[in-house]
């Protein structure tokens, strides 16, 4: 099973594939979709949506995991995450690609056991899981890989309850 974990943003979208076989994990790759500051909002959003494209397109996903949205006290760039998102969540229907939506807690759990490991303790995690040289960065390339893991895991034992938003 080739699956795409997603740690949606507006100006760095987190990417990990992975290829989950007989309880094995194989990193295919991972990368961020950066965007910047600077550029129109409508670009920045087809710049997100053509790098899903790419990568649905390069890898043939079986499944895509995404961070369920997270709002903080910053509406403005919660909206701006949303519409991300919502391109995202797009270049997976169009490609015809089950989506799946996990909250941290979940992802923390299934990459490390405890639903309150901090970011390093993920990120060490998903280095040894995937047997790794370095834990990957940026930062959100490894969020995206533990979410890979994470539907992994929750496909495999059906215990997570990670949402299938798929219509």
């Amino acid at each position: 099973m080739v699956i795409i974990g997603v740690d949606p943003g507006y100006a760095i979208v987190g990417l990990g594939i992975i290829e989950y076989d007989k309880s094995r994990f194989r990193m295919l790759e991972y990368n961020a979709l950066t965007t910047g500051a600077d550029e129109k909002t409508t670009d920045r959003l087809k710049y997100i949506y053509d790098g899903m494209n790419y990568y649905i397109k390069k890898y043939r996903p079986d499944a895509i995991a995404i961070e369920e949205l997270f709002f903080n006290s910053n509406q403005k760039t919660a909206i701006k995450v949303a519409q991300a998102r919502g391109v995202i969540l797009l270049a997976a229907v169009d490609n015809g690609v089950r989506v799946y939506e996990y909250t941290p807690l979940q992802v923390k759990q299934a990459v490390t056991g405890y639903g309150r490991a901090d970011k390093n303790q993920v990120q060490t995690m998903v280095k040894m899981m995937l047997h790794l040289d370095k834990i990957p960065k940026p930062d959100d390339a490894a969020d995206g890989l533990a979410l890979a893991i994470c539907h992994a895991h929750s496909n495999r034992m059906n215990s997570l309850g990670g949402q299938d938003l798929s219509i």
